[in-house]
Parts: C-alpha cells; sequence; structure tokens
C-alpha cells in the first residue's frame, strides 16, 4: 500500500477547486483537512444561527463534512464548492429541524400560493439598522421558513437565484417570501420596542 505523505501545510494558497482535484486524484486527507479548517467556522456559524444550539450545530457540522466527504466525487463545479457547501448546509439544518419539530418548514412554492393581499415593500434598511441583539431576538421569533431565507439573503448575501436553487422554489417565490419576512419582521419589532426609546 502505497504511504500518503502529509504536511501541516498541504493545500495553502490553493483554490477549492484545486483542492478538490488533488484530493480525489491523490486521495491525501491534508487537502479535504484543507477545505474543512476554511469552511468550518462558517458553516458552525450558520448552523448555530438556524438550529440556536451549540452541541447540536457542532454535531451537524460534523455530518455535513461527512456527507460533503462521501459527495466530493460528484461536486460538478457548476457553481462555487462554497455555494454547493452552504447549500448541503442550509438543506441538512432545515431537514433536522423538520424532524425535531415534526411539523413542515414552510417556503412559498409559488407566488399564487402565498396569498393575495396587497404587500407594501420593506426596504432592507428595517432589518439592517436593528440593534444586533435586538434583530436576534426578532429573527428569534419568526417562523422558521422566514427565518431561514432572511439569514440566506442578509447573512450569506446569497443571490435571489441561489436560494431558489437551493430551495428548489422559483425566484419569484423567493422574492415574494423575502418581502413577506420583512414585513412579519418590522411587525415583530414594533410589536416589541416600539415603546422603547431610541438607542444612540
Amino acid at each position: 500500500m502505497r504511504e500518503v505523505k502529509t504536511s501541516p501545510n498541504a493545500g495553502a494558497g490553493l483554490s477549492d477547486n484545486e483542492l478538490i482535484a488533488r484530493y480525489l486524484k491523490e486521495q491525501n486527507p491534508e487537502y479535504f483537512t484543507a477545505l474543512y479548517r476554511r469552511y468550518g467556522g462558517k458553516v458552525f456559524a450558520k448552523c448555530i444561527s438556524m438550529l440556536g444550539e451549540e452541541a447540536q450545530a457542532r454535531d451537524a457540522v460534523q455530518d455535513i463534512f461527512i456527507k460533503v466527504f462521501l459527495n466530493l466525487s460528484r461536486f460538478s463545479e457548476q457553481s462555487s464548492f462554497s455555494t454547493w457547501l452552504y447549500s448541503i448546509t442550509y438543506n441538512f439544518c432545515i431537514d433536522l429541524i423538520r424532524r425535531k419539530k415534526k411539523i413542515p418548514v414552510l417556503f412559498a412554492e409559488d407566488v399564487g400560493q402565498i396569498g393575495e393581499e396587497i404587500d407594501v415593500e420593506v426596504p432592507d434598511s428595517v432589518l439592517l439598522e436593528m440593534k444586533q441583539e435586538r434583530l436576534e431576538v426578532v429573527l428569534s421569533k419568526l417562523p422558521e421558513g422566514d427565518r431561514i431565507i432572511l439569514l440566506m439573503k442578509y447573512m450569506d448575501d446569497l443571490p435571489i437565484r441561489d436560494i431558489a436553487g437551493m430551495l428548489h422554489k422559483t425566484e419569484s417565490a423567493i422574492k415574494m417570501q423575502i418581502m413577506r419576512a420583512k414585513q412579519k419582521a418590522q411587525a415583530i419589532y414594533n410589536e416589541l420596542y416600539a415603546s422603547d426609546p431610541i438607542e444612540s
């Protein structure tokens, strides 16, 4: 059996795609470890923002990277590795939430199924100007589907197209749900904090 030589700096300076190509060719575990080091903390942050429990988030990170490891040969490079990884992360966490609560995490199937009431566009500043601790409270009170889609859009700055692909929905449905989620967030904020003095 051929011995694989490893180096603590294996993968340094290589792009994600180069790391993947070298790992698949050489089977040197240091290349996959380099990917883990590069993205492990970011995946953990996403997991804890969705799951809310540190222990569960840490377990999720391990399961997600095992899934990535087993499916690495299927990575097609049609999107960036980070987008592919975050798609796996979001879908894994959504499945965990569904199993834990035994209720569906609702996402809009299409615009026609969301409702016909007249909507007023809520500017992004409604969320972006909230104090961090207040924003966390507001997000925690949103339905899971709305909270997740706002995290995708405003924490990860994902394009609508990528969000739609991850959730297997149309772009118009995603845009509509983001608008509705912002409306709900604003209503929750007003209910909780409207009577408080503005913080400087």
